[in-house]
């Protein structure tokens, strides 16, 4: 009996000194929180979140190239026989070598005695790896002004010669050249490789040498990107995306395809509009074209979400205007967006009635369906929720499949139907091919579960997701990407807004929903599963022009939604983070 016990204790005392020696190694850890070249990063060394004074690390033994413009590299640059250009273009390569690595990570430090008044000197350890080894062995790191790698330095050279790179000026929004004296003194700047400055951004004139006399001409040239088609047809079926790499600013005005559509059959309409919103800004062009159509007769009709209160401050100006409208009380969110016209057309997608919606600002997907079938489909939703029935008090409107021609489209609404679980995972299951996903956020546990299924099957996956969401406290992105998924994080001031997969060139699943456990289960939504090649191939096309326009570096981190490097975030006028700041006034921007 006693022997049972010294074991019962002795067991308990090691099973406390294991956790304690796990509770020191974890405690150990410390949080990057800035890098501001590749040999000196700031570490939040006593976990409250901000760099304090003492908290900046430097990495001894060893120097570094950085695309840090205002850092003199001249010493080394000479020793190493390089131009000053190209001592920038490897440290852009060297830059973003240390985001990789050391981006938002927890590290091990084991310090040195050597210090001065700026830096406490220690190596870095990553996963118990030495990053300072890691700088050696990629060719990035030079001793007494020398390669320690020379043949490895020289291929490295070598690729970031190749780059063209030039500065960014948000606020003018010109590029220069890296040494233009103009780019250098703007306070609002970026180093960017050129293919990913904005389509409509125009060239620093002094730099490029170009003359009043042949002004236009040139930046024509200088400017000329590929863009892509934002708008086609299948039928009685018309696509619309919205691309943020082009449209850097929202404005009021009825820019984008997908709202000049709606104009167009807004002024169309003899007898009724029926909107369904979860927010609402004004667009001058709209507001007066729903006007128009009332003292025409057509009947208006809202329902609206009211549990984000005060994010759209114009909802009430189109339900006061409506002759019937219906909100819901409790704090689920009615996420819909979609307006049915004349009980014979429909208009859907994941772009918001706001803004940043119909100036193509955020990047969304809008389809508009002329079909009396799938318009009575989207009233017996509507007349559900115009009756006070929402969320969980719905009855479910069984899935039917509509034929459209050659097009198969069916109708799926939240929370009763389960269209993630009932849908979404089937399609995915079945893929053949690939499976391509641009979207806000992904949280839903068995969707993920599934992505990460077929793609230990071999099915090429592909995700774009937005800035903001990546770090959610429920976000799947770490856990798809260390099962192999390429995920790649958005680096422009507007939202990666859309919630669609393509499947195989032969499925586009497309609507209000989010992929996430609120969107299949709680809010008030609707997708379509449309079976269409035409349409599917399409958006492939859109996804792979937007996912070439991001670089390859956040195929492994994230960006600060709000900051220099989220091109146009800093001199948009929106809070890109909802942090409560905006533009210069936002600590990512300074």
């Amino acid at each position: 009996m006693l022997k049972s016990k010294i074991i019962s204790i002795t067991s308990i005392i090691l099973a406390l000194v294991c956790f304690a020696v796990f509770e020191t190694q974890q405690e150990s850890k410390k949080y990057v929180l800035k890098i501001l070249t590749p040999t000196k990063i700031e570490i939040d060394l006593n976990n409250n979140g901000i760099t304090d004074l003492g908290e900046t690390i430097c990495i001894p033994e060893i120097e570094t190239l950085t695309a840090t413009l205002s850092q003199d590299q001249s010493s080394l640059t000479k020793s190493l026989g390089i131009s000053k250009i190209d001592g920038i273009k490897l440290g852009y390569l060297t830059d973003n070598f240390a985001s990789n690595i050391l981006n938002g990570k927890k590290v091990k430090l084991k310090f040195l005695k050597q210090k001065n008044q700026n830096c406490k000197f220690a190596d870095i350890y990553v996963n118990n790896e030495s990053y300072r080894e890691k700088l050696k062995h990629e060719g990035l790191a030079f001793s007494n002004k020398k390669p320690i790698l020379e043949k490895i330095y020289k291929n490295k050279l070598s690729k970031a010669q190749k780059h063209e790179l030039v500065i960014f000026n948000h606020r003018s929004n010109k590029y220069h050249k890296i040494d233009c004296k103009y780019g250098l003194i703007a306070n609002d700047k970026v180093l960017i490789r050129k293919e990913y400055v904005p389509k409509e951004a125009v060239p620093c004139k002094y730099c490029h040498n170009i003359t009043s006399k042949n002004n236009h001409h040139d930046i024509q040239n200088i400017t000329s990107k590929k863009t892509y088609p934002l708008s086609t047809y299948s039928g009685s079926i018309k696509l619309i995306l919205t691309d943020s790499t082009i449209q850097l600013k929202p404005n009021n005005k009825c820019t984008s395809l997908a709202c000049k559509e709606i104009l167009t059959q807004i002024n169309n309409s003899k007898e009724s509009i029926d909107i369904a919103l979860y927010g609402w800004s004004s667009t001058p062009e709209i507001n007066q074209a729903l006007l128009n159509a009332k003292k025409r007769g057509v009947k208006i009709r809202v329902v609206y979400d009211t549990s984000q209160k005060g994010y759209y401050p114009d909802t009430l100006s189109i339900v006061n205007i409506s002759d019937k409208s219906s909100t819901d009380s409790k704090n689920l969110l009615m996420h819909n967006k979609f307006m049915i016209f004349d009980k014979n057309r429909v208009i859907t997608g994941s772009m918001n009635f706001s803004n940043t919606g119909f100036s193509g600002f955020n990047t969304n997907s809008i389809i508009f369906v002329n079909s009396k079938e799938i318009a009575e489909i989207f009233e017996q939703e509507f007349n559900q929720m115009l009756s006070g029935k929402f969320h969980q008090d719905k009855t479910k409107i069984p899935q039917k499949t509509v034929y459209l021609g050659s097009t198969e489209i069916t109708p799926s609404f939240s929370p009763k139907g389960k269209t993630i679980t009932s849908n979404i995972i089937p399609l995915i299951n079945g893929a053949k091919s690939y499976i391509y996903i641009p979207a806000f956020v992904i949280t839903h546990d068995e969707m993920a579960n599934a992505l990460i299924k077929k793609k230990k099957n071999g099915i090429d996956i592909k995700i774009i997701i937005d800035a903001t969401n990546v770090y959610a406290s429920r976000s799947k992105i770490k856990l798809l990407r260390d099962a192999g998924i390429k995920i790649k994080v958005e680096n422009y001031a507007g939202k990666m807004h859309s919630k669609t997969l393509i499947i195989d060139d032969k499925y586009l699943i497309m609507g209000s929903m989010n992929f996430s456990n609120s969107g299949e289960n709680k809010n008030d939504e609707n997708m379509l599963i449309i079976k269409d090649a035409r349409l599917a191939k399409y958006y492939r096309g859109f996804f792979e022009y937007f996912w070439n326009k991001i670089p390859d570096k956040y195929l492994k981190q994230g960006i600060r939604a709000e900051g220099k490097h989220s091109i146009g975030s800093c001199s948009d006028g929106i809070d890109n983070n909802f942090d409560g700041k905006i533009d210069m006034d936002d600590p990512g921007c300074k």
